[in-house]
């Protein structure tokens, strides 16, 4: 008898959890005739980071975006998608709007800081200067950095060591690009950013990794950064 009065409340514990739900998802659609239900199951799933990409002027036709991008970004902003390197033999790549400007190599090219410059109004490339920041000359990677033009969107990848021979000027001038993560960049530390000199659009996208050894993935090395986006298109 106990047996048949518990399993009485559980379902009636269902039927009310059953009302309640539909009557949730009633109050979303009459607040919000754009939503639909795919919409709030792809919000119960997946959560609501797909979703806030959206765009008014943007729809999810299901298509892909530039440089790999699961969805194209909105409107007519700039899409971009930076590696950086792995250890010391797979080099680093940044691809702009869906040309890869700096490819993949894995012959150890291109070690230490990859700086790529994009003029904001026209999404062109404008420049390209790959910097030894083991054993080469910081005063070269200077020279490039005060050679940026106002308006430019600069992005860079690290490739091994992007940090033994840097120094206060050169780090200045790259926190001066909107870098958070430059003035603690170390030996052997993986670091990705995105920012710009003077652009439209103040934005700035930044990831690094710590060379740890307790943390590491590859004993001297830490594991490989993936960062993409969009950067909008202020003209």
């Amino acid at each position: 008898m106990i047996y048949v009065r518990r399993e009485k409340i559980k379902f009636v514990f269902m039927v009310a959890a059953l009302i309640i739900s539909v009557s949730l998802v009633l109050r979303l659609l009459q607040a919000n005739p754009e939503l639909t239900l795919s919409d709030l199951v792809e919000r119960s799933v997946g959560g609501a980071a797909s979703i806030h990409l959206k765009s008014d002027n943007h729809k999810d036709d299901g298509s892909k975006g530039k440089c790999g991008l699961p969805k194209p970004c909105p409107g007519n902003d700039y899409t971009f998608k930076i590696y950086s390197g792995a250890t010391n033999i797979i080099g680093p790549r940044i691809c702009f709007e869906g040309k890869m400007i700096i490819e993949k190599d894995t012959r150890g090219k291109r070690r230490g800081i990859n700086i790529v410059v994009i003029n904001e109004e026209t999404g062109e490339h404008v420049n390209t200067g790959s910097f030894n920041m083991w054993n080469g000359k910081v005063e070269e990677m200077i020279d490039f950095l005060k050679s940026i033009k106002n308006g430019s969107i600069v992005l860079i990848a690290s490739f091994d060591d992007p940090a033994t021979k840097l120094n206060d000027e050169a780090r200045a001038l790259i926190a001066e690009l909107g870098s958070s993560y430059i003035s603690q960049l170390k030996f052997r530390d993986n670091w990705v950013f995105v920012g710009g000199k003077k652009t439209m659009a103040q934005v700035s996208f930044e990831q690094h990794i710590k060379n740890d050894r307790e943390t590491n993935k590859y004993d001297s090395w830490p594991e490989m950064i993936e960062m993409e986006g969009c950067i909008p298109q202020q003209y």
